[in-house]
């Protein structure tokens, strides 16, 4: 296909196709002349993956450019190439050390974690950005004297270990390893406001039931 097809089929612009050509996140077209190029499949699925990463989860190029190279690079395994994927989705900086609250939610975390036998350690926050974002999520509500022990934060993480399960079962239904990376971040992004809405009308539903 031409730039303009490939541009409609993708409903990537032809303008913003091109200056993914120059970063070098999608690769170039076979040259049919001088001034034209043809693509293919391949450049279709590769959009549709930049278009996850950018637009759907705000990822910045470099950082698209990287998670493109992971995930065309076979000699990683799977587990590696959809985590370099969803750890390139923008989080909150660290929290700070010194905040007697973040220690109080680290500590908790921490107990979680093991509860639930998922791995934890000093080194966790550099591999699992989602890991800060907990202890600093934690944090909060100890510093406004919210229940945020172990015992209250168990019943969201099985939650969480249930929905895990149902979100990898969906990525595993795209045929391809790259169609699977591009489901976990589109998921990943697309489907946390879907929670937080049916969280909220659960809310509202059980609230109508109590009171």
């Amino acid at each position: 296909m031409r730039l303009a097809e490939l541009s409609e089929r993708s409903g990537v612009s032809t303008a913003t196709i091109k200056y993914y050509l120059r970063e070098g996140l999608l690769q170039p077209g076979r040259r049919v002349s001088a001034t034209q190029a043809e693509y293919g499949e391949d450049h279709l699925r590769r959009l549709r993956l930049v278009r996850a990463l950018i637009q759907i989860g705000g990822v910045p190029v470099a950082a698209a450019r990287e998670v493109i190279a992971a995930a065309e690079d076979e000699s990683l395994d799977h587990y590696l190439r959809l985590g370099a994927a969803t750890r390139a989705l923008p989080c909150p900086e660290e929290p700070a050390e010194d905040d007697p609250a973040v220690e109080t939610a680290r500590r908790s975390v921490e107990a979680l974690l093991e509860r639930l036998g998922w791995p934890s350690g000093p080194d966790l926050d550099m591999f699992n950005p989602a890991h800060r974002r907990l202890i600093d999520s934690v944090a909060a509500l100890a510093r406004l004297g919210y229940p945020c022990d172990t015992e209250h934060l168990l019943p969201y993480g099985q939650l969480a270990a249930q929905l895990a399960v149902t979100d990898l079962d969906m990525v595993e239904e795209q045929p391809t390893p790259t169609g699977q990376i591009e489901a976990a971040v589109a998921l990943t992004v697309l489907y946390e406001p879907v929670l937080l809405s049916l969280r909220r009308m659960a809310h509202a539903e059980e609230a109508a039931r109590r009171f």
